[in-house]
């Protein structure tokens, strides 16, 4: 079965108890966490319960097609529903799960987290199809969409947020759906028994860590700076933040200046160009995305986004440094950007 759009969120609030198995993949591995942990929760309560949750690793099941088949099958020794967990997922666990769903036995559930499958991918072909299987997707959110999961969290705990502190939360922390909500967990802590969260609340909380800092190392490149540059990289790389996280703030960003220069070519004017993008600008980064969407050209916009792309599917693919490659990129954008305003020995 092929889950999208609305039939997701059904989904996960009431799974069909027909379905045996659960293929959760995408960019997103926060999201893909989430939801691999909420539909568990269905189950059990206790996802690191010893007797009623088994742990399977992927090496295993392509080693030994039946294993999964066999676990699915087991009864729990303190009885109850069990369930199977898959956490790297990929095409050669295909064959474990075709037997699974060929004689299925017990009634067992299995969740199996994987990151990007193609539309080629045997493993997301077979659960799309599998009449007692199901693919969820979890794509990168944009802004707008991780806004309306966290103002649902901040709902959640009872309190109210401002319209200018939640885009730049969302703006802050777009990448990953479960370091959002950490970084909002921890915000919510910080408001103590205070109902109304305001900007200021955002920024003492929010504005110091090292997500909101990939604003940083953004604007270095966008300005040409390369001392900026290395110096943020440096500390993002101390800070424990992966190159992925880089790639996919700076990817958001210039598809955002690509739709707006493609409105200025289309002869809108600026102030409309920018009023239609939605989520809204912050307003204190009105000028600088201003600025940018001026100087660059619509070429060089989307050969930046292609390299953006090109960079997050290499570190997947082939298993490089996305950090480095994630430098790289952005010592590109550095370099064109240097070449715009003419500075000596920049190559655009």
């Amino acid at each position: 079965m092929k889950l999208q759009g609305a039939a997701i969120e059904r989904f996960l609030s009431r799974p069909d108890p027909a379905i045996r198995a659960v293929v959760i993949y995408g960019g997103d591995e926060g999201l893909v966490r989430e939801r691999a942990r909420r539909l568990g929760r269905h189950v059990i309560e206790d996802m690191n319960d010893p007797f009623r949750v088994a742990v399977l690793a992927a090496d295993a099941l392509a080693a030994d097609a039946s294993l999964l088949a066999d676990e699915a099958s087991a009864l729990s020794l303190m009885g109850g529903r069990r369930l199977i967990r898959i956490r790297d997922g990929g095409d050669k666990i295909t064959r474990a799960l075709t037997a699974l769903l060929e004689a299925p036995s017990g009634d067992s559930l299995t969740i199996i987290e994987a990151g990007d499958l193609t539309a080629r991918s045997s493993l997301r072909k077979l659960a799309e199809s599998a009449p007692t299987a199901a693919a969820l997707p979890c794509y990168v959110e944009d802004e707008a969409g991780l806004a309306r999961a966290l103002a649902a969290q901040v709902t959640e705990a009872r309190k109210t947020i401002d319209p200018d502190a939640m885009r730049l939360l969302a703006s802050s922390l777009v990448g990953d759906r479960m370091m959002a909500r950490g970084e909002v967990d921890k915000l919510l802590i910080y408001m103590g028994d205070a109902r109304e969260i305001t900007l200021a609340d955002v920024e003492a909380t929010v504005a110091d860590t090292a997500t909101l800092s990939l604003d940083d190392v953004l604007r270095a490149a966008l300005d040409g700076n390369f001392v900026a540059l290395d110096r943020c990289l440096a500390r993002l790389s101390g800070e424990g933040v992966g190159g992925v996280a880089i790639l996919r703030v700076a990817q958001t960003y210039f598809r955002r200046l690509h739709l707006t220069r493609a409105r200025l070519d289309d002869g809108a004017s600026l102030d409309w160009a920018l009023s239609q993008l939605q989520p809204p600008l912050f307003f204190r980064a009105r000028d600088g995305f201003a600025a940018d969407v001026q100087r660059w050209t619509l070429p060089r916009l989307q050969a930046v986004l292609e390299r953006l792309v090109d960079a997050e599917a290499k570190s997947k693919r082939t298993g490089a440094d996305d950090a480095l490659l994630a430098a790289d990129a952005l010592l590109a954008v550095a370099r064109a950007a240097a070449g715009m305003r003419g500075r000596p020995g920049a190559r655009p």
